[in-house]
């Protein structure tokens, strides 16, 4: 696997465009639009909140019930849920106007929303987004990036990711950007995502592959414990890199299915490090466990505990905190087992070992806590299976951030 430079336009065949059409935002691009020059097998992954945005229903239904997708289009600022028939009615008239505009069904158009819930959408500014952007599509890197920042609503960074790998002797790239830092919480956190791809593959593999990684990685991120109505992440495949086809598990789909994990994983990173406020992404390894599923409650419990992510942010190694987290969390395990440490660039000290601290400099433990990106690992002692979860911490800025956000 090679890193290289780029995001959603690093696969042949895709493009991109950013526009400024005002949906909330003055002074700055607000929406991004995706391409791709033929047709695309699509995945898609979404929410599990009962209220679901109106963006949401309409690209279930296109991944779920239609062969083929071809353009995304995604606007900041407004979020386009709570919104009724309404709502779902402007994603129809946006994606008929990308059809028209770009000669290409209005089906194969997905749409993703991100801002404010309960506000509908100005939809002539939306069209007039649509109508800006399809002569401006472009496939260099630097469309790609700008398509990232249009996305962004209190994230302060734009966030993307590219890779290659070979497959059947042919180069393959798997890109992707992604939006989020609050409202952020496993089970699709308050998140949208894009990925993109020239493998030639099955949409029914393109589905599964998908579906098991975010397992891995959006499902394992949590800023402030709140799920979002609008989670989503598209997958979009369009062949181009004419490669052998994966129809089946192999290889070649493991393969692949390595290059998507990367990206995920680096995007789900991006998301938790820039949460609202944060000054430090905050990594939980569980090691040790007797099952996956134990050692992801774990992990997942620690992440979230709002005591622990402010000492975090005070620099403090207030174990204490964590093991709490983790004897809440419903999993079992021998407390009087546990050994737990903290690493980061500045480097790595044990605090407890068997449960009971250990004699640990206070000093050396606040430097290593003083980094821009902090892990725990809780070694339990019970067999093989690890996990990790990503978070931040707890800031004064998280309150001001989400004190006034409509204003």
């Amino acid at each position: 696997m090679k890193i290289i430079d780029g995001g959603v336009t690093a696969a042949k065949g895709f493009k991109a465009a950013a526009a400024a059409a005002e949906i909330k935002y003055k002074g700055r691009t607000d929406m991004a639009m995706v391409y791709s020059e033929v047709p695309c097998v699509a995945a898609g992954t979404f929410t599990t909140n009962v209220v679901k945005a109106a963006p949401v229903k309409w690209d279930q239904d296109i991944v779920y019930n239609h062969p083929s997708a071809q353009v995304v289009i995604c606007n900041s600022g407004i979020a386009n849920a709570c919104t009724g028939a309404e709502g779902y009615g402007y994603c129809k008239e946006t994606a008929d106007a990308a059809a028209e505009i770009l000669g290409v069904a209005a089906d194969s158009v997905l749409v993703a929303s991100t801002g404010v819930i309960g506000m509908q959408v100005p939809i002539d500014r939306i069209k007039n987004g649509v109508k800006m952007m399809a002569p401006k599509l472009d496939g260099s890197l630097e469309a790609g990036t700008e398509a990232a920042k249009a996305i962004m609503t209190t994230d302060t960074k734009k966030k993307e990711v590219a890779v290659q790998i070979e497959i059947g002797g042919k180069t393959v790239t798997v890109g992707g950007m992604c939006k989020g830092s609050g409202m952020i919480h496993p089970n699709m956190c308050t998140m949208l995502g894009f990925v993109t791809t020239d493998a030639k593959i099955s949409k029914k593999m393109l589905q599964e592959a998908l579906s098991e990684d975010v397992k891995d990685t959006y499902n394992m991120v949590s800023v402030d414990g709140d799920t979002s109505t609008n989670d989503t992440v598209l997958l979009l495949a369009n062949g181009l890199a004419e490669n052998p086809e994966i129809t089946e598990k192999g290889e070649d789909y493991e393969t692949f299915k390595a290059a998507l994990n990367y990206i995920n994983t680096t995007l789900a990173k991006k998301i938790a490090g820039d949460g609202e406020g944060a000054t430090a992404l905050f990594e939980v390894k569980i090691i040790g466990a007797e099952s996956k599923e134990q050692a992801v409650t774990l992990s997942k419990s620690v992440v979230t505990s709002s005591l622990t992510k402010a000492a975090i942010y005070g620099h403090d190694a207030n174990w204490g905190r964590i093991l709490c987290a983790m004897g809440y969390s419903g999993a079992k395990f021998d407390p009087e087992k546990v050994d737990l440490f903290f690493e980061s660039k500045a480097g790595k000290i044990q605090i407890i070992e068997n449960g009971v601290a250990v004699d640990y400099s206070e000093e050396e433990a606040t430097k290593i806590l003083s980094e821009e990106a902090v892990t725990a690992i809780a070694d339990v002692k019970m067999g093989d299976a690890t996990a990790t979860a990503w978070g931040c911490d707890l800031t004064y800025d998280y309150i001001k951030i989400n004190a006034d956000y409509r204003s």
